[in-house]
């Protein structure tokens, strides 16, 4: 009954945090900016990778102007 009320307890304590009990970012204010800077930029590459994967970032060889294809 003891172990029972342990692992409850424990399960309340864990479940009830906000968040990761170990906090990714550091403390300092410096730190904790350079940090999330550094997130956001990998984020913000992720959609580059992906288009490179899929040779979506090829350039268009349509024209905005269509034409025959001859000697104007």
């Amino acid at each position: 009954m003891r172990r029972l009320f342990q692992i409850t307890m424990l399960a309340v304590c864990v479940g009830s945090t906000v968040g990761c009990m170990l906090p990714i970012y550091s403390p300092k204010p410096e730190r904790r900016v350079q940090q999330l800077l550094y997130t956001s930029e990998d984020m913000r590459s992720i959609l580059d990778e992906w288009e490179r994967f899929w040779f979506l970032d090829q350039p268009s060889h349509l024209t905005p102007i269509r034409t025959h294809g001859g000697i104007m």
